[in-house]
This record gives C-alpha cells, structure tokens and sequence, in this order.
C-alpha cells in the first residue's frame, strides 16, 4: 500500500513512507475494529526481511493487524538522497505510521503497539515521545549512536570520522558523487581480510549475504555524509522521564558489536515504565533472534503475551 506524503507545519517533507505491507489476520472483518502493531525493521534491512516475515507474520497470526514499511531513504521507499540512514527521519517514520493506522476505519486507535527489531532504539524514541503507540515491544534493541561512537573505543577516531564527514558533505555541495560505503563487510573474506572475529559481524554477512536472508531492498550500502546525525544520536536519552507505556525488552545473553544484549538491560533498567519485562533468551545471538525458529519461537510468544495484555 502506498502511505500518503506527511508535511509538517512549515511546509517541510518530513515522510515518503513509500509501499508498506500490511498483514491481516484470519477472521478479519472490514467492518470492526483491531488492533495493529507497527513493525520496525532493523538498521540495514526491509520490510521483506525479518520485520515482516518473521516477526509481522507470526503477530498477523495472533490476531493482529500488521503494519510493515521500509525506512525512507531505504528499500522501496521513496527520499532522497538514497541509503541514508537518519535517526530523526526513521523515529518520524514510525510517528507518520501512527498516524496512517489512525486513518483506518478497522484499526481502533487506541490499540496500536510497536515493535522495533535490532533498530529498537528508534522506535524506543518514537514510542517516549508518540503517547498514541500504547505498548512498545523490543528485540535484540540497539542504540545505533553508541554503536558507531563506540566502533573502535577510540574518541579519537570518533573526531576525525566528523572531520571526514564535513569535507565530504563540502564536496557534494560543490558537486561531487555522494561517497556511499557498508554497514558489514560483503563476504567472509573481506571479512577475515579486515581481522574481525566478532561473532555479529560474522553472523551479519552470513544473514545478509547470503540466500538466508537477502533482499534487494537491502543492498549493503550506507551514505557516508549521513553518519554525521548518527554520532551526535542517543536513543535512550530521556527514556527516564518520557517512556511511560508499557515495555516488552528481548534479546540474547551472547553479547557481540552490536551490543543489542547490553542495550537491552539498559533501555529496561531506564524505562520510567511501571508496567516492563526483559526477557533474556540463552544461548541466542542477535542474528539468532532474525530468523531461527527456536528463539524467535521463543520472541513471538512473549511478544503475543505482552501484546494480549496490553492492546
């Protein structure tokens, strides 16, 4: 389906939502009303991928409406420039996405929920801040600016990647090409070539790059000048004060890079939310909770749980 254009008050484009997916569950009827969960995809990914298929399907299964999108910029949505990867657009995504449900004559507006995979953070940051989303769900959750400050464990590094930013972005104002780099290596070689070991990167290329989880709306490709929003970005600042709904944590107790286990007993232990659960799945890897049938298995029945009570 196509979602309309949002505008703010001053006339400015803040959403091309493009094509999104929406999924219904057996017994719907066009003429009721039900609740609707807002699917976030990860950091790099699509709609197509574990947003949708795993985790939209199995939540349209339970009885929910389905509501899953590619980021703008990404995949199939419309923005431009392309293969940007912006904190402020992707949490207005989910705003602008609320605010499609509340235009539907089946969806009833005060049951619509939210549930942000990998690139939980946002939708963390979406939900503190859009009191119409009434219960937020998270899996393997990380907070992409402390990732990418936290790369190397080098501030240093962290200083001169905005110097490299900046001349960039100059260079594009003048006319040249927009540098375009990768989220992950694009095979284990360059992979082994590059010395990393770490077992979400590895676990990355082999979802990614591989038949398992491939999709041409997630191409590997990242705008460099955009990283800038990145490192000045905190998903979870004032979570404290603002995220008062109630909140479903889940990750994996095998820490990686990624850092979505030690993101998640944060954004819980921060939550101002009384009503809050972590569930900590073992043995699981954060690529194990995209599409391994045991512990998303495991994901989808808390999910469902918290969701029954709380929509």
């Amino acid at each position: 389906m196509t979602v309309p254009r949002r505008r703010s008050p001053w006339g400015l484009s803040l959403l091309v939502l493009g094509l999104a997916d929406a999924s219904f569950p057996e017994g719907y009827d066009s003429s009721q009303t039900h609740p609707a969960i807002i699917m976030g995809h990860p950091i790099s990914s699509c709609k197509e991928q574990t947003s949708g298929n795993i985790y939209g399907e199995g939540l349209t299964k339970a009885g929910y409406i389905t509501l899953a999108f590619d980021a703008t910029h990404q995949g199939h949505s419309g923005g431009k420039p392309r293969f940007l990867e912006d904190p402020g657009t992707r949490v207005e995504d989910f705003r602008c996405a609320v605010d499609y449900l509340t235009t539907r004559s089946d969806v009833d507006p005060e049951r619509i929920g939210l549930v942000g995979i990998c690139g939980g953070g946002y939708a963390a940051k979406a939900t503190m801040t859009d009191h119409r989303i009434k219960a937020l769900g998270t899996v393997v959750a990380a907070n992409y600016g402390r990732v990418m400050r936290e790369g190397d464990l080098s501030p240093d590094a962290v200083l001169q990647t905005l110097e490299a930013i900046g001349a960039q972005r100059t260079a594009e104002a003048r006319s040249a090409e927009p540098k375009v780099t990768t989220y992950i290596p694009n095979s284990q070689e360059e992979r082994e070539q590059a010395g990393i070991e770490d077992v979400d990167i590895k676990q990355a290329i082999e979802y990614y790059k591989t038949p398992r989880g491939a999709a041409d709306g997630s191409p590997n490709k990242l705008l460099f000048s955009g990283l800038a929003a990145v490192l000045g970005f905190d998903a979870f600042h004032l979570t404290d004060q603002l995220l008062t709904q109630p909140l479903q944590v889940i990750c994996g107790d095998v820490p990686g890079a990624f850092g979505s286990h030690r993101d998640g007993y944060e954004l819980f232990d921060k939550a101002r939310s009384q009503d809050k659960n972590l569930l900590v799945i073992p043995g699981a890897t954060h690529y194990d909770l995209y599409d391994q049938p045991e512990p998303t298995g495991k994901a989808l029945e808390q999910l469902t749980k918290f969701f029954g009570q709380h929509l």
